[in-house]
């Protein structure tokens, strides 16, 4: 559990450990781990530090601890930092002591792991506070990594930012291919409402006006506006306040954000976040144990 502005955000073990379990028998493949075995004897005992190269915010430590206490229950780790912290270049995250053996195996897993959902967390957080001064939340979209769905969008959460349908079972969002295959909104969402359940929610995706107002009569839970200028945007709030929350998306970086959330839009959606972010440099420095 990790705890942000008073708002707990859960990642339960059985949402990552088989993910995690998979990792390492990637990497251990049939044969384990050639190198620690030939040169660390089994009665090796060590100690590490897990810290991070560059600042950013904090994603992901109880996934990295699992990698190691997976490969070996003696393994312990206490954790100098947690999820959603900002950290600077050099800070300490977590310490790890036990059998030097399943540190060394381990390592590249953990670290994976940890790099990639900071790296998510980190530019979650640019994104948030550039639109810190407005109404407006920062949120993902389904262009995850498959298989890290829950783990991506956990770290989105850890970077101040809130998530989107986790999957297409969750929320009715009809985009422009549906329309077009409906012949038209309307049609579109009449169809969903015959379909779906008294507790769906319908986005429709609109990128004119015209297909906005349309949307708002059929009575739309959710307009995602889609690469909108910022004027049109604009309109577009002004045009859905009242009747349906308002969703900007496409063409969004750090550097317009700002300009686009002082629109009045309700949510902005990037993609980017999940699927470009740069992981977070993180490092593990070991030493035998004394």
């Amino acid at each position: 559990m990790a705890e942000i502005a008073g708002r707990t955000i859960p990642l339960y073990p059985v949402l990552y450990e088989d993910l995690v379990r998979c990792a390492l028998a990637e990497d251990l493949g049939r044969a384990g781990d050639l190198t620690t075995d030939a040169v660390v004897p089994p009665s090796s005992r060590a100690a590490a530090l897990i810290s991070a190269r560059a600042p950013g915010r904090i994603a992901g430590l109880e996934v990295a601890g699992a990698a190691f206490r997976l490969l070996d229950p003696d393994v312990t780790i206490e954790m100098e930092n947690r999820d959603g912290s900002d950290v600077f270049a050099g800070q300490a995250l977590a310490r790890v002591q036990g059998p030097a053996r399943p540190i060394l195996s381990a390592e590249r897993t953990a670290l994976n792991f940890l790099g990639r959902l900071s790296g998510i967390a980190t530019v979650t957080c640019k994104i948030a506070r550039a639109i810190s001064g407005h109404r407006c939340r920062v949120v993902c979209t389904r262009k995850t990594t498959p298989g890290l769905r829950a783990l991506e969008k956990y770290a989105v959460r850890a970077g101040g930012g809130a998530n989107h349908r986790f999957g297409l079972d969750d929320g009715v969002l009809i985009k422009d291919n549906h329309v077009a295959l409906a012949g038209g909104v309307s049609e579109a969402v009449r169809r969903v409402r015959r379909h779906a359940g008294h507790m769906v929610k319908i986005e429709v995706e609109v990128d004119t006006l015209e297909q906005l107002e349309e949307a708002l009569r059929a009575g739309v839970d959710a307009v995602l506006l889609d690469n909108m200028s910022v004027p049109m945007l604009s309109r577009a709030v002004q045009l859905s306040r009242g009747y349906a929350i308002t969703e900007a998306s496409g063409g969004i970086t750090p550097e317009n954000a700002a300009d686009i959330a002082a629109t009045g839009v309700d949510l902005i959606s990037l993609g980017w976040i999940t699927h470009s972010a740069p992981s977070l440099d993180v490092t593990l420095d070991i030493s035998l144990a004394t």
